[in-house]
């Protein structure tokens, strides 16, 4: 009988050790899962977006932003993937699990509190352009001429805060800004004639003017921000993780590397901030 009993005790006891591990293998996958994060960033990015992402001449995604996703991905042992997004759908794209971050220039200032981010690295602004030799100076000389930018911008989020560039904005031709899917269709609008100015990033507005040299110029400043890469809620270990590779990607120099490989397209490294 006492056999018996120490043979069903110790039964109990394999038993109950072969729980705890399994539900400590259960714990682990869900905390995997709810991390959403397997080794592979799929970053979403805008392709007319240069030049922080967009198509090469050889039909290859490229951009300082992708560039620097890449560099991160090497450094950390992930791999590296690029999807390219209605600039629109970002959100549900990225709640869906379809792309682990927005890295393309994003803009930080507004949105502090929907993402969980980077810290910023980048300086920007939103800026009006328009076709050297306009006869637009001045905040006054956009009354009723046609302002273009870009759906769901930061330039647009100015230009409709009350606190911001709203009574400017009223002031355009239909009382508000014009929309666009993409700025690379706004400036060939601006270059046509077909509207008189372009709101966009600082970034943008740099990369325009040192690809067509002569043809625009920037009149205004609307504001200033920052860019950060922007996660999904609740990823900010892996937020954290991306700033740390940042830092460490600067001190070795190769941030300053990257921004001088694309200076002729309006990058400065006087413009980083992170870690500095």
């Amino acid at each position: 009988m006492k056999k018996k009993l120490a043979v069903l005790v110790a039964a109990v006891a394999a038993l109950s050790l072969s729980m705890l591990v399994l539900a400590g293998c259960s714990s682990d996958k869900e905390d995997t899962a709810s991390a959403g994060f397997d080794g592979n960033l799929v970053v979403g990015f805008d392709a007319e977006y240069p030049p922080y992402g967009y198509m090469d001449e050889q039909g290859n995604y490229t951009g300082f932003d992708l560039e620097l996703a890449q560099m991160v991905c090497d450094k950390n042992g992930w791999t590296f993937s690029c999807e390219p997004i209605d600039w629109d759908a970002k959100d549900a794209l990225l709640n869906q699990g379809n792309i682990t971050c927005i890295w393309n220039g994003f803009t930080y200032e507004g949105r502090e509190t929907d993402y969980a981010w980077t810290d910023p690295y980048m300086l920007n602004a939103q800026v009006i352009v328009v076709k050297t030799g306009s006869n637009i100076v001045t905040e006054a000389d956009l009354a009723g001429k046609t302002v273009v930018t870009q759906a769901d911008s930061s330039a647009l989020a100015v230009l409709e805060d009350p606190e911001a560039c709203a009574d400017l904005a009223a002031t355009f031709a239909g009382g508000a800004p014009q929309q666009l899917a993409d700025y690379n269709n706004a400036f060939m609008q601006l270059e046509s004639g077909l509207v008189d100015a372009v709101a966009c990033d600082y970034s943008i507005a740099a990369y325009q003017m040192a690809a067509n040299p002569g043809a625009y110029e920037q009149v205004l400043t609307l504001s200033s921000e920052h860019y950060a890469v922007g996660f999904k809620l609740g990823n900010e270990d892996l937020a954290a993780q991306v700033n740390q590779a940042l830092i460490e990607l600067d001190n070795e120099g190769a941030i300053e590397a990257l921004c001088e490989k694309y200076a002729d397209q309006g990058i400065s490294y006087e413009n980083w901030c992170l870690g500095k």
